[in-house]
């Protein structure tokens, strides 16, 4: 792109509509937020008005899109060149750089001011440290600086179960530290599976992810490794307060199914995965969104057996 383009790419306005806007806010990602939220909130030993729930569910969820829309500004440079991120409001030109900013500036003071106000100030707290996590320390400087970036940026998307608990307790337990754990522990192995197919777009941005500065091979033993001690959490979370039999049961199947993808992982060739078009690395890759959404819906369902004296150990 020349430099003329690229400079009326980033000035153009006045074509930009609701969806476009929506679409700053990382929706696929928001939705992820919002259910693990919900499941913090909702497994919590106490109880909360329907209408503070949903208030406190949907200032979180604008928390999270706040988060993606300042994402997305600061990372403008880099989504003009990936394949996947082109269509972006940004580098599209719908948007401009400096309406992202004060649309993600303002839904983040809304967001956390409200959640406040409607729930706690712990709840607030860790909303706003979430949302300073994703935006200054993993997008601002660990997603271009260190291979290791999914790795501690991974803890930004693990807190909003942690919110969601707080906003019902006004406390962070045991309990909400290993939902944050289960989340933090997954997003690895989940990322740099993607990342198997998709190298060519992190190398030409620059992007300093694992594929790109270890290779593939190194790539495919760390998703070994962390699914090795993804496992344990996962299952030792039965024993403890927002568990049970059906977590159990959910957990065993799930990092069953989920180990098994990894070692496969690993113990291909980078010749064999090309030649079918990395076949396994999507098929765990897709599984990986499966096995977090079947882990959450196990701990709510643990908290709605337990409202009928049926749930726990």
């Amino acid at each position: 792109m020349s430099d003329a383009s690229l400079n009326n790419t980033q000035t153009q306005t006045g074509d930009a509509g609701f969806g476009d806007f929506f679409a700053l806010l990382k929706p696929r990602v928001m939705s992820l937020v919002v259910f693990t939220a919900l499941v913090g909130l909702l497994a919590a030993p106490v109880g909360i008005h329907p209408m503070v729930g949903f208030t406190a569910i949907l200032f979180i969820a604008i928390g999270g899109g706040a988060s993606g829309a300042l994402n997305m500004w600061w990372e403008a440079d880099i989504d003009r060149i990936m394949k996947r991120t082109r269509k972006r409001p940004i580098p599209s030109g719908r948007i401009t750089e400096d309406e992202a900013f004060g649309f993600g500036m303002a839904l983040a003071g809304i967001s956390v001011v409200m959640l406040w106000l409607a729930t706690n100030w712990v709840a607030a707290a860790l909303l706003a440290f979430t949302i300073f996590f994703y935006v200054v320390i993993y997008t601002m400087w660990l997603k271009r600086w260190t291979p290791q970036n999914i790795v501690i940026g991974g803890a930004a998307g693990a807190f909003p179960p942690m919110i969601g608990w707080a906003a019902a307790t006004g406390t962070v337990s045991i309990e909400s530290i290993l939902m944050f754990a289960l989340i933090f522990m997954w997003t690895p192995p989940h990322f740099w599976a993607l990342c198997l197919f998709v190298k060519s777009d992190y190398d030409a941005a620059g992007v300093p992810m694992l594929t790109a500065t270890h290779g593939r091979r190194a790539t495919r033993v760390h998703i070994l490794v962390y699914t090795l001690l993804l496992a344990p959490l996962a299952l030792g979370a039965a024993f403890t307060g927002i568990g049970g039999p059906v977590y159990l049961t959910v957990a065993v199947l799930c990092n069953a199914i989920f180990l098994k993808g990894a070692y496969d992982i690993w113990r291909r060739s980078e010749e064999v995965a090309e030649a079918d078009n990395y076949k396994v690395e999507k098929k765990v890759f897709r599984f990986s969104l499966y096995y977090l959404f079947a882990h959450f819906t196990a701990i709510l369902a643990e908290s709605a057996l337990a409202g009928y004296g049926l749930g726990g150990w």
